[in-house]
């Protein structure tokens, strides 16, 4: 059959099949979605008209300075991501490519995902709880209440954690945690205080500087991922449990001790 046509219509009738196989792979959904820079919150203040951070049964201070949890927001669990849509956000500083599995858990539907990162969320402010009282030992008669709307998933712990220090103890001698300024981090956290490693962290330093942070504190072991794409002017600071945290906190503050690095 090709014998007969000439070399040119060959190559067209050979290209056909690729053409096709092209057009699939632009359009076909692919198993990723695309991130950018999502909301922060100050955990210190209100978020949607609610007090982030709400304790009873001990005495809190006024707070200087802003805690700012960040987030990143990410295309649905069941939103289709093409090729076309992947190969635009590789080349764009502001988004990110990640796979759909580790943004959202896997063989769920969209209420099972939500209740699932809703869990989560609760589970983190848990953790968050028992570790900031059992860092300033405090009492089980202390209470603390903690809202966060339309935010889930875990990597907010770290911030709440140092919320309620900074609410009940601030640098342990008068002071705010913050020194006034704006800080920014992320992190999981648990009961014992270690900070674990989220994600996307580079996106998520572009949200805290949009919001004016000038210090940013990330789990040391994605030190890496945050000094890429890094705004300028947002320093820093790794850290791996909620002790540690506090004291670079309490050094930057006071300009005394060594303040840790990335």
């Amino acid at each position: 059959m090709l014998s007969r046509l000439t070399r040119p219509q060959a190559v067209a009738v050979c290209a056909l099949p690729f053409v096709a196989l092209l057009a699939t792979a632009v359009f076909a959904p692919l198993p990723f979605s695309l991130a950018q820079p999502g909301l922060t919150a100050n955990v210190l203040g209100e978020n949607k008209g609610e007090q982030v951070i709400t304790i009873s049964g001990a005495p809190t201070r006024k707070t200087s300075g802003e805690l700012r949890m960040t987030t990143i927001e990410a295309t649905g669990p069941d939103a289709k991501v093409s090729l076309g849509d992947v190969l635009g956000a590789w080349f764009a500083t502001d988004k990110a490519v990640m796979p759909r599995d580790s943004v959202y858990p896997s063989g769920g539907s969209v209420k099972e995902i939500e209740q699932h990162n809703a869990n989560e969320m609760k589970e983190s402010q848990d953790d968050a709880t028992e570790a900031a009282l059992g860092y300033l030992h405090e009492k089980g008669d202390v209470k603390v209440t903690l809202k966060l709307a339309d935010v889930g998933g875990p990597s907010a712990g770290l911030l709440f954690s140092l919320g309620i220090v900074d609410k009940l103890d601030g640098d342990g001698s008068g002071g705010d945690l913050t020194g006034g300024r704006v800080v920014a981090g992320t992190g999981t956290i648990d009961a014992d205080g270690k900070v674990g490693a989220v994600g996307g962290v580079s996106l998520k330093t572009q949200a805290a500087r949009r919001d004016g942070a000038t210090v940013f504190l990330v789990p040391k072991a994605e030190c890496s991922d945050a000094k890429a794409e890094l705004p300028e002017g947002l320093r820093l600071i790794p850290v791996s449990d909620l002790d540690g945290a506090v004291d670079a906190l309490v050094a930057l503050e006071r300009n005394k001790g060594s303040v840790p690095a990335c």
